[in-house]
């Protein structure tokens, strides 16, 4: 799913003091992918048919962070509101000895934004992901997925913009997840991507690459239900490109956690809830977030 642009470009018309502190990880500090996004069952592939997915999200930036974690003194706020279905088709196909799945999210944004003495508001289709993987079952407690998620520059972007709902280069993450499911007991789920960014080519800026993790460790009641927490791990791994210039020493770093709650049934049916923090962020905003995902079986 498409994480909200923030775009700090237009900040040049800000005093020459605010701008020396503004050194930030990839372009307009943000990401193709809605960190912590996924929670419980998330390497767990179902049954062969059709699932209706839906994401939410509820994110709410308050603070700016230079590259020491230090609040960065800018009147700043940003609400972002998210919903993303996905459709998603499990074939009875093997391949690999996996089990093959196809998916697609469309995500529809409303982003609004208050920086320093600026403020917008923008909606609309975001960044369009579509996505293959396999799926294996290597016990009944331990199931696994690697997949291969395509990033494209579908939702609307304008240079000049303070916020977009679209990012404008396409991102290629290659997925690995896992998950420990017990009907009762101690359940654990990560799931590892490795973004490689493409050029924004309206600005010639090029993010570097990003290394990210949801994980989500709860409690299973044996009644369907789980307690636990859950969040995200990020770390920028190579540094962003203007043109043929580097930007040495802009690289993005955050990590979340905070409770999370999970429901399902026998009959295929998913929700989770999940209320993260943002700690340790370097080079990006900071806030804290609602992320919700449910899964119907058709």
């Amino acid at each position: 799913m498409s994480n909200i642009i923030l775009r700090l470009l237009p900040w040049i018309m800000l005093s020459s003091t605010c701008i020396a502190n503004l050194a930030w990880a990839t372009e307009g500090g943000g990401s193709n992918y809605s960190h912590g996004t996924e929670n419980s069952f998330v390497g767990y592939m179902p049954a062969p048919g059709g699932y209706a997915m839906l994401y939410g999200s509820h994110e709410r930036l308050d603070s700016l962070r230079d590259q020491q974690g230090d609040r960065i003194d800018l009147p700043f706020k940003v609400t972002a509101d998210v919903l993303a279905p996905r459709a998603v088709w499990v074939t009875d196909q093997q391949l690999f000895g996996g089990q093959l799945a196809w998916h697609a999210v469309l995500p529809l944004v409303t982003v609004d934004a208050k920086i320093a003495d600026q403020s917008q508001r923008d909606s609309g289709i975001g960044d369009i992901v579509v996505g293959t993987g396999l799926g294996y079952h290597y016990s009944p407690s331990v199931h696994y997925a690697f997949g291969l998620d395509v990033t494209l520059p579908t939702g609307a972007y304008d240079k000049n913009n303070l916020v977009n709902v679209g990012r404008n280069y396409w991102s290629i993450e290659p997925v690995f997840a896992v998950s420990y499911i017990q009907s009762k007991g101690l359940n654990a789920d990560m799931k590892l991507m490795y973004d490689f960014n493409l050029k924004n080519k309206d600005t010639n800026y090029r993010s570097g690459q990003e290394l990210h993790m949801d994980y989500s460790v709860g409690y299973a009641f044996g009644n369907g239900w789980q307690f636990g927490v859950g969040g995200y791990v990020y770390q920028q791994m190579t540094d962003d490109r203007v043109a043929n210039t580097t930007l040495v020493g802009r690289k993005g770093q955050a990590m979340a956690i905070g409770p999370s709650i999970s429901y399902h049934n026998a009959r295929g049916f998913l929700m989770t809830l999940k209320l993260q923090k943002d700690y340790a962020v370097e080079n990006r905003a900071a806030g804290n977030a609602l992320k919700l995902k449910l899964s119907i079986p058709f």
